[in-house]
């Protein structure tokens, strides 16, 4: 799908938000792609992307406030201390996606978190030290061009996986950086993309380009 929708009256945006649900237009508004670097948030958006697999992003965001409830607010340290009680109360929890597999990574996910931020001293740096703390600017003009996963996010994916954590293979990674501002895959002929560049910019003077390097798939 390539056609931009209106975002206001002279404003266009990508295709891929529903108009119908304005949760999932205000998400691609105001957050996707938006560079993140506090170390709670990255978590945070970390486990709900591993929560995505097999799913689609709508599915998770419009359950997002019942996962920040059940997860106490994504506070890794709490979450890393769940017992298999608090396991079972979770997967009890009709609010959220009750895979035994997902909600058990995601408190492998936090242990693994702490032992990484005691290691590095920030998970946010470590993270954004693979694109040297600048976004990658793509331009892509359809959802078509857009990639699966990248040589990049399989450097993340595999980084990670050694350091313990669950759900993050290469696909899952990537939609991740294009969540979290690693990359910048709004459409060119979305008002968005000019807006994120410029975050980018007023806050490393200066951008990163990298061609895709995998099969194009559909946008968030």
């Amino acid at each position: 799908m390539s056609a931009a929708r209106a975002a206001g009256p002279e404003r266009v945006r990508c295709p891929w938000p529903r108009a119908e649900n304005p949760l999932y237009v205000r998400y691609h508004d105001t957050e996707w792609g938006v560079p993140e670097r506090d170390d709670r948030a990255l978590f945070e958006k970390l486990i709900l992307d591993g929560a995505q697999a097999g799913l689609s992003w709508e599915t998770i965001l419009n359950k997002r406030e019942n996962y920040r409830r059940a997860f106490e607010g994504f506070v890794p340290e709490r979450i890393a201390r769940y017992d298999r009680r608090r396991i079972a109360a979770l997967l009890a929890d009709p609010g959220i996606v009750r895979n035994r597999q997902k909600v058990e990574a995601a408190v492998a996910n936090a242990r693994a978190f702490l032992e990484l931020r005691e290691r590095e001293g920030s998970f946010s740096r470590w993270l954004w030290a693979f694109v040297d703390g600048r976004p990658v600017q793509n331009r892509w003009s359809r959802t078509g061009q857009v990639p699966a996963s990248t040589p990049l996010s399989e450097a993340v994916s595999k980084a990670l996986r050694e350091r313990g954590f669950r759900f993050v293979g290469p696909t899952i990674i990537y939609a991740y950086m294009q969540a979290i501002g690693m990359v910048n895959d709004h459409l060119v002929t979305c008002f968005r993309h000019a807006e994120v560049a410029a975050m980018a910019r007023r806050r490393t003077g200066g951008e990163r380009r990298t061609p895709p390097r995998r099969p194009a798939r559909a946008a968030r």
